[in-house]
């Protein structure tokens, strides 16, 4: 028998989700289009829901995985289901940063900084790798592979802490779920990691520092494997890809979140970088 408290909260649940439904609908005529969620990932979803690769959409080349939280909202018309994807990272988002220790100033500067507003505007997943970075290691390496360049070192931390904690078998459990999905999709749609290698080779909105960036990022992986903190693996995600977008450094900004000083300055440098650019 379910609950007067348990029913109360599904009721509040149903009614959230109507009201966000709703304001996407109000909200949907006045928003400009994002280019992933247009070209990339809307179109790849529908072609999952109709049994067809989402790999002979031009553009896609992501994990597959990814696609299944956004079934919901490419049952909606675009712009509407675009709007409930803005409103989906904003609250992803605050959730990790939040998991992370961060106070709600934090949280707000967050939010307003440079790369989740690049992130709102080009309704790119980089928020799913960033979900996965407060779940626990079996689940997070699905949503940290959506976005490697965002977790390609937290993925060794996570291998590490398992061995560190019990061995070969807590090792092969923490990778065996993924592993096993992995050659699934291998076997339903090909090898698609060879096709994604091939299209980030684009550098045309690269904004990796690699090489450069190279001995700061073992530096920060070596740091979070001597203290055993996720935060370094984060931060040294990105500086150890070859290729970043702008909204991936997110991941950075997490990783200092908790501190709410750092973070006011990371932002406000942020904001500063892009008057420069823009002025120059």
């Amino acid at each position: 028998m379910i609950s007067k408290s348990n029913y109360r909260n599904f009721i509040y649940l149903i009614a959230g989700i109507s009201v966000l439904v709703i304001v996407s609908f109000i909200i949907a005529p006045f928003v400009p289009l994002a280019v992933d969620w247009h070209g990339a990932f809307r179109p790849a979803t529908v072609e999952i829901l109709h049994g067809r690769s989402p790999y002979t959409v031009d553009g896609f080349y992501h994990a597959p995985w990814g696609l299944i939280p956004l079934i919901p909202l490419a049952l909606f018309p675009e712009s509407v289901g675009r709007v409930i994807l803005i409103f989906l990272t904003l609250a992803s988002y605050a959730f990790v940063a939040h998991r992370l220790g961060a106070k709600p100033l934090g949280i707000f500067f967050l939010l307003i900084s440079p790369p989740v507003l690049h992130l709102l505007l080009n309704g790119n997943l980089d928020w799913m790798a960033a979900i996965g970075f407060v779940l626990p290691p079996p689940i997070g390496l699905f949503f940290i592979s959506v976005k490697p360049q965002m977790g390609i070192v937290v993925a060794p931390f996570w291998l590490i802490e398992a061995w560190r904690k019990g061995g070969w078998t807590q090792l092969i459990k923490t990778v065996a779920p993924f592993l096993i999905v992995l050659l699934i999709s291998f076997a339903l749609f090909g090898l698609w990691p060879i096709a994604s290698i091939q299209q980030t080779a684009d550098i045309q909105w690269n904004s990796s520092l690699w090489p450069v960036s190279i001995p700061i990022g073992l530096t920060l992986f070596v740091t979070s494997i001597r203290k055993r903190k996720i935060e370094y693996a984060m931060a040294a995600s990105p500086c150890l890809s070859p290729y970043v977008l702008f909204h991936s450094w997110i991941g950075v900004l997490l990783a200092i979140v908790a501190s709410l000083p750092e973070t006011i300055v990371a932002v406000i440098g942020l904001w500063i970088l892009i008057a420069i650019r823009y002025f120059s």
